[in-house]
């Protein structure tokens, strides 16, 4: 890629971002199921564009999505394909869904119809009266996604019923999660597709047993999992069970990787606390982002576009890092969801046959709620020594007080317009005469600092799943980009197996290979 693109590189790293953006306002605006991204204030030009563009369908873009809704094998560590798209399909998708993807999709009718029946009072606890409390228990993509959405929705919610969430194993997570809930009022959902996850398993069995304590045998029927191992999720709660009933089980699709699971019954708590009808808005809009992505041209591909960027700013600008800015209350939590989603997925330097990735990889993602990180973080983002590639989401709700909402667009604007731009000594002293030299100095803004603008109209359930959907494509494409799988975690998968050896070390019954963890370990245990 450097070479093929060496030329144009140089040439707009030497232009300010300020006179580039200028040449292509108008020009570099995308949209796609209600977003619309603005990439106006980015190093390129209209030749520079066009290469990176050309680059990419050599590369395989086209090809990657083909393969992608056909089912293709675009997880060759698991050989598997990745099927996450199939559980937001629209239901008269017809013949074009067969197979394979049409179970995937079938998997959601049974958690959706509990949840139905857990809101209507067809379900209820173990003595007949409704649930009132639900406690989530997973980690990972088992609790980040769903995380969000409740978290997003959290205005809408049911109020019949109190959701949390646990995922930590520090102890005290749990505890705090179900500290004043009653359990005989209360359904615990745990999920995990492996059902080895540690963490999982660990806040699961003490929240059993918190069941268990109020009700005996009715402990299993105030549980429902969910999972891509049954069996295993049978064995374990037929070992801690007193009798009684099993616990609700569903299914999460082998093809269905845990960081792109929250379509699924991965999701069960919001779906009951949210409701069929706002689930189904929530899928109706990525199915909207996955028919653009599938059948726009490159050009005019969002997702492709994103992801072109992601290593247009990483692999040859050399920015190490992109900074999510979500200028919405209701998407506090997407930096959160997108660093998992990105840096699990692409944070690699091999390729699937092992040979090295060839161009610097995955940037570290990371951001907040504006306008909250202004009064934080920002003073670095515009006058710190390393420029950071900025990300401005503007999704406000339809009503809601227009002076609060004028205010916070008008501060993403001026954020992204100060970050681009900066401020020259001459305008600090034009605009503040008789400032001493020193503080003049100091008021400077280098600028320079690119930045996107993604926003919509009018936030709701199905914006929500569409730029999740975006986001999700972007990453595999730009994986793609990158020569890397986006469906398998062996660094993830690595320090689960180290932890495993260690606790014995905790417990004083073996001793550590490494002299330093070892000296760690005997210095930590005794604080046990």
């Amino acid at each position: 890629m450097i070479d093929a693109l060496r030329d144009h590189i140089d040439r707009v790293k030497a232009q300010p971002l300020k006179a580039l953006a200028r040449a292509r306002l108008g020009q570099a605006a995308f949209s796609a199921a209600g977003w619309t991204a603005d990439l106006t204030r980015h190093r390129l030009d209209g030749r520079a564009d066009e290469a990176l563009v050309s680059w990419g369908g050599a590369q395989g873009i086209p090809g990657a999505i083909r393969a992608l809704f056909d089912g293709g094998t675009v997880n060759p560590s698991e050989n598997r394909p990745a099927l996450h798209w199939a559980l937001r399909a629209p239901t008269d998708a017809g013949p074009a869904l067969s197979g394979d993807p049409a179970a995937v999709r079938a998997s959601l009718d049974a958690p959706i119809a509990f949840a139905a029946a857990i809101r209507d009072g067809t379900v209820t606890a173990s003595d007949g009266a409704p649930f009132s409390a639900i406690v989530h228990i997973g980690i990972g993509g088992s609790d980040f996604g769903p995380r969000l959405i409740a978290d997003a929705f959290q205005a809408e919610a049911s109020t019949a019923f109190e959701l949390r969430f646990a995922a930590n194993l520090d102890p005290l997570d749990l505890d705090l999660a179900l500290r004043g809930l009653d359990p005989a009022r209360t359904l615990v959902i745990g999920v995990s597709k492996s059902f080895g996850t540690e963490e999982t398993l660990y806040n699961l069995g003490r929240a059993r047993a918190w069941l268990s304590g109020s009700l005996g045998e009715g402990a299993n029927h105030h549980l429902a999992l969910v999972t891509a191992n049954p069996e295993r999720a049978r064995a374990w709660a037929e070992t801690g069970a007193e009798g009684g009933s099993a616990p609700h089980l569903f299914d999460m699709p082998l093809s269905v990787g845990g960081r792109f699971s929250l379509w699924s019954a991965a999701s069960l708590a919001c779906f009951i606390t949210l409701g069929e009808e706002a689930i189904r808005r929530f899928l109706a809009g990525a199915a909207d982002m996955d028919a653009h992505v599938r059948t726009a041209p490159m050009d005019d591909n969002l997702a492709a576009r994103l992801a072109l960027l992601d290593v247009w700013n990483t692999s040859a600008l050399g920015f190490p890092m992109r900074v999510v800015l979500a200028y919405a209350r209701r998407l506090r939590f997407l930096p959160t969801y997108l660093q998992q989603l990105e840096m699990e997925s692409n944070g690699k330097s091999a390729r699937p046959d092992g040979t090295p990735a060839p161009l610097p990889t995955a940037p570290a993602v990371w951001g907040g709620e504006g306008s909250i990180g202004q009064h934080s973080y920002h003073q670095w983002l515009h006058q710190g020594t390393q420029p950071v590639p900025a990300e401005f989401i503007i999704a406000l709700d339809r009503g809601g007080d227009p002076e609060g909402k004028r205010a916070l667009m008008a501060h993403a604007l001026a954020q992204a317009e100060v970050l681009a731009n900066g401020r020259s000594l001459d305008e600090v002293r034009s605009e503040e005469p008789g400032l001493p030299d020193a503080v003049a100095r100091q008021k400077v803004h280098a600028g320079g600092r690119p930045s996107t603008i993604l926003s919509c109209d009018a936030f709701d359930a199905a914006k929500l799943g569409a730029l999740i959907a975006l986001y999700e494509h972007r990453t595999y494409l730009a994986g793609v980009l990158w020569g890397l799988n986006s469906f398998d975690q062996w660094g993830v998968e690595r320090g689960k197996t180290m932890a495993a050896r260690l606790q014995p070390v905790l417990t004083g019954t073996s001793e550590a290979e490494d002299p330093i963890t070892a000296a760690l370990a005997d210095r930590l245990r005794k604080g046990l």
